[in-house]
């Protein structure tokens, strides 16, 4: 059974390998340890830090006051802090189905003094959103939509726990992350693009192999409308760390295609996992730990809609 938590310390977007790294407030917990990826959840978070910031200043505009807002899939709790920052006057719900995480979303909160605004919820998704003592003025529901079986069906229980005007934000698609020039000197050009290719296809795979998973066109505000909602609007942004980046960036880049190599050697032949190994050798002078050319670059796309007020 889930429980809410007050925000302050209590007793108590998750990279996968297709690479859509995010938080795990979905079905698919498997065996991961949380606790042990919080440190590269959070990392991630931090550093996508000014896209969330882009992105709550716009729902601001739609949203100005939030009484209360509901981080659905939080993960460690960097965005619901990042909610908090944004509206002042509110009162944040990190809701997750991983307790560690949870956990390290109240201590961040006490560090950032904004324990006395942000509780948390631990359960799946969307069921434990029957524990919700009041409706949401504001769901954000960052790539967690996406591994509900029945996308369709949990945007409409999402729905069902927005307050009279409340909008649920959607944060799922964009464009993926690239790291390096089309042509980077090894192996063959267009690397990341065959990278990205397989990803999609093993993202495929995913969807079909989770419990009830019905296929389902990918309209987000066709997919809101069907659950009730009147669309609001749509808005991409964009992450942007040009060369030559931080170590934070640095790593995270190497994490990301570290993930790729792992789920994705199969698909992969043989010379794109070579180039991939001299990429991932901090030995190799032509690795993402040395290269000056390594940069940072993707869009997330975010839908909103609001749930009529009679």
């Amino acid at each position: 059974m889930a429980h809410e938590h007050p925000g302050h310390r209590a007793p108590d977007d998750h990279p996968h390998a297709h690479g859509h790294h995010h938080g795990p407030g979905h079905h698919d917990h498997g065996d991961v340890d949380w606790a042990a990826m919080a440190p590269l959840l959070e990392a991630q978070a931090e550093l996508f830090a000014p896209l969330y910031r882009q992105a709550m200043a716009w729902l601001a505009g739609q949203v100005p006051a939030p009484g209360r807002v509901v981080d659905v899939g939080s993960g460690p709790g960097v965005v619901s802090c990042l909610i908090a920052e944004a509206f002042p006057g509110a009162r944040v719900l990190a809701v997750d189905g991983a307790a560690p995480l949870l956990e390290r979303a109240r201590d961040r909160a006490a560090r950032l003094g904004v324990a006395d605004r942000l509780g948390t919820l631990a359960g799946d998704l969307p069921e434990v959103l029957g524990a919700l003592d009041r409706p949401a003025d504001l769901m954000w529901a960052s790539q967690s939509v996406h591994h509900l079986g029945d996308q369709r069906a949990a945007l409409a229980a999402l729905a069902g726990h927005l307050a009279p005007g409340g909008t649920l934000a959607v944060l799922e698609g964009g464009l993926p992350a690239r790291f390096l020039p089309r042509d980077i000197g090894i192996g063959r050009p267009g690397l990341e693009a065959r990278l990205r290719a397989a990803e999609e296809d093993t993202f495929a795979g995913m969807r079909a192999g989770l419990s009830g998973s019905v296929a389902e066109a990918e309209d987000w505000p066709a997919l809101l409308a069907a659950a009730g909602l009147r669309h609001t609007g749509t808005r991409s942004f964009l992450l942007d760390l040009p060369a030559p980046v931080s170590e934070a960036a640095r790593a995270y880049a190497v994490t990301s295609l570290s993930r790729l190599r792992d789920g994705l050697a199969d698909a992969l032949d043989t010379v794109d996992r070579e180039t991939l190994d001299r990429l991932l050798d901090p030995e190799d002078a032509a690795s993402l730990h040395r290269r000056p050319d390594v940069f940072v670059l993707l869009a997330h796309t975010v839908y909103a809609a609001a749930r009529p007020d009679g």
